[in-house]
């Protein structure tokens, strides 16, 4: 079975003439997503022309190794996509991050062989891949009572169950899932082609926010999963797991503060054009107690409100940044990261969720009293679709969580706990 420490370093970092000009096709990319978005989230349409764009610009093989086929970008140039794409529609960006991070599954948990060939194939393919790495702890009274069960056959494994994933389900060209054997109770990665017939998809429908994500539900029927689609093994015990295995749900959660940042100054970018263009965009001052109600931006409230919204940006970026950078050199390490830069990184990791997640419900939910007004659900700029936006990306992780664990460690010095999986 393959292991995790077996896992090969990242590729050297691009240059930074490379980095410019994928994150000018990037930008293009986001202007086009940004001018239907509102009229695509009220459509609630599985995002296949959106991610089809995304294959067109090749962004899908960003982080796969540098090689003909013009591929190689680092985490640092990844974040920067994910972030710029968000503030045009945080729902494809979150495909996108979700979809970086389950591309490496194959370095975090198997060989540097099986590796090399699965990203060969996903870069020849622009594959797009979804799923989830996490397996519950099966129930003491029912050692197999798992989502999805894995039962021994000649030359590999039978998949049956569901799982509800919140990404990806109806546009995957791979999944990748985490499920566990019945008879050894062994939890194990394994890769799934989504076109198998004996796989079925049922979309998520009337979702708060992220509606074009493409959740919902997925079943497998006796898939038939060859041995060389199981890409490793995790360990019962997070302390077994290897430190650069254990990167891969601190990528994910990074990944996710980038969607929620980028979200947050799309929001923003937006109210400020709505301010600028509307004479009477604000009642937030009146002409008797010193407002500018035909000028809103001399209006010294509305000036205070945007400062004050600014500044939170500002604030969960220079956060954010940090993070990314420590995450993208301890991916660099690859096998050779120790517990110790781990754990540091994790704590930055958490402090970036914290407070990018905090920041991103203020801007949105004050957006919309700036520069919506009386805006609905069905007529307006649409400044409820960032504000549910952020709320779902939001609810994904527990700020009390995370910085319970950054005390912990700064005060006692403990290493945050880790889930195996993403």
């Amino acid at each position: 079975m393959p292991k995790e420490s077996a896992a090969r370093p990242a590729p050297a970092p691009p240059t930074a003439a490379e980095d410019g000009i994928w994150l000018r096709v990037t930008r293009e990319i986001a202007d086009d997503l940004a001018v239907d978005a509102l009229a695509r989230d009220r459509a609630g349409k599985p995002p296949f022309d959106e991610l089809s764009r995304l294959r067109e610009a090749g962004l899908p093989a960003r982080l796969l190794p540098a090689g003909p086929l013009g591929r190689g970008s680092d985490w640092r140039t990844a974040c920067a996509v994910l972030r710029e794409i968000a503030a045009a529609d945080s729902s494809i960006a979150e495909v996108l991050a979700r979809h970086y991070v389950l591309s490496w599954s194959p370095r975090f948990f198997g060989t540097p062989e099986r590796a090399e060939r699965l990203e060969l194939l996903s870069a020849e393919g622009q594959w797009l891949w979804a799923g989830s790495t996490d397996i519950p702890e099966p129930e003491p009274a029912s050692p197999t009572d798992a989502d999805l069960t894995l039962t021994p056959a000649p030359g590999g494994y039978v998949l049956t169950g569901h799982k509800s994933l919140a990404t990806g389900v109806t546009v995957a060209d791979r999944l990748v899932l985490g499920a566990r054997c019945g008879e050894t109770g062994d939890a194990l990665i394994v890769s799934v082609d989504p076109a198998h017939p004996a796989v079925t998809a049922v979309p998520a429908h009337d979702r708060l926010g992220q509606r074009l994500a493409g959740a919902g539900d997925i079943g497998f029927d006796n898939v038939r999963i060859p041995g060389d689609q199981v890409l490793g093994a995790v360990p019962r015990d997070e302390h077994a797991l290897s430190p650069f295995a254990s990167l891969a749900p601190l990528a994910l959660r990074l990944a996710l503060a980038h969607v929620a940042l980028g979200a947050a100054e799309g929001a923003l970018a937006e109210a400020r054009d709505v301010s600028r263009a509307t004479p009477h965009g604000w009642s937030g001052a009146a002409a008797d107690d010193g407002g500018y109600p035909d000028r809103p931006g001399r209006d010294p409230y509305l000036l205070l409100a945007y400062g004050e919204l600014v500044t939170a940006a500002h604030t969960a970026a220079a956060v954010v940044e940090p993070a990314t950078e420590a995450l993208a050199r301890g991916l660099l390490l690859g096998p050779a990261l120790g517990v110790d830069q781990r754990a540091d990184i994790a704590v930055l990791v958490a402090a970036a969720e914290a407070v990018t997640g905090a920041s991103a419900l203020q801007i949105t939910t004050r957006v919309m009293e700036l520069a919506g007004g009386a805006d609905s659900p069905t007529d307006g700029p649409g400044f409820d679709r960032f504000w549910r936006n952020a709320r779902v990306l939001t609810a994904q992780c527990s700020p009390t969580h995370s910085l319970r664990d950054i005390g912990d460690h700064y005060l006692n010095g403990t290493d945050p706990a880790l889930p195996l999986g993403i």
